[in-house]
């Protein structure tokens, strides 16, 4: 059976896949196309098997907001030359839609959830056929609150979401805010979220800092709760000095545009090693 350039076209346009695999693809199943559909989704299930052992270190981060609620989707592929490319791109966009418009609870119903007639995890899958580069959802977050706010840095490698706790928040506010997180990645809102196992940690450090400068035993409790404090002020939100001045921390540069206003939650995710 002759195989026209229109049916290899309408193929690649339903499957994404490269004009000779759909080509291949439809010779195959002799011009049936839902045969080769089946067939290029095959391919990507082998291909899946075959690179489960590569590092999969780009890929694309996105975020978006929608009334009350905002993600972060994070889709994990090999190369850079794919994390750029306008499909994989767009295959992350339509990720972080679903996600959006469903609020999933977690990263596994986000990829259970359906975009046309597949799930997102079958989804990926297919697309690793099409580029032959492993390819991972990895990264789901979100936040609720009376405002969001959402960030992507330039590239697509990171992004923030920003919930407040009251609604009609200053545009430009929230987006400085959003922006801070971005560049600062603080650990916690405030001292009183960062965990024990942070704490305990750099105490530690501090300690066997102040020991290796020769520091006396009588001091070195007192020198740690000293780098504890300094480490709120550089890495939790509230207490950060605030990028565009110095002068003020986040909270005051806050309660200058509204005193009730505050930040109830907030993620962060970079691909770029930190």
């Amino acid at each position: 059976m002759a195989i026209s350039m229109a049916d290899i076209q309408h193929l690649r346009k339903m499957t994404g896949a490269g004009m000779m695999d759909c080509k291949n693809a439809l010779n195959e199943a002799e011009g049936d196309f839902d045969k080769a559909i089946e067939i290029i989704r095959k391919k990507g299930q082998a291909f899946a098997a075959k690179r489960e052992d590569r590092d999969a270190t780009e890929g694309c981060v996105l975020a978006a907001t929608n009334g009350d609620f905002a993600a972060i989707v994070a889709v994990n592929c090999e190369t850079d030359f794919v994390a750029m490319n306008g499909d994989f791109v767009g295959m992350t966009k339509s990720i972080l839609d679903a996600a959006i418009s469903n609020k999933p609870a977690d990263l596994d119903a986000l990829k259970a959830l359906k975009v046309g007639d597949r799930s997102i995890t079958e989804l990926v899958t297919d697309r690793m056929g099409v580029t032959g580069e492993k390819m991972e959802l990895n990264v789901y977050e979100q936040v609720t609150a009376p405002t969001v706010v959402a960030y992507i840095h330039p590239g697509n490698k990171l992004a923030a979401i920003v919930g407040f706790s009251k609604p009609n928040v200053d545009e430009q506010v929230a987006k400085d805010i959003a922006m801070q997180i971005a560049a600062m990645n603080p650990v916690a809102l405030v001292p009183e979220d960062v965990s024990d196992e942070v704490k305990q940690r750099e105490l530690s450090l501090a300690r066997e800092k102040a020991i290796e400068a020769g520091k006396p035993e009588n001091l070195l409790d007192r020198i740690a709760e000293g780098a504890l404090t300094k480490f709120y002020k550089e890495f939790t939100l509230l207490q950060q000095e605030f990028v565009k001045n110095p002068k003020q921390t986040i909270a005051q540069y806050i309660a200058s545009h509204d005193k009730e206003l505050t930040v109830t939650a907030f993620k962060r995710f970079t691909l770029n090693a930190e």
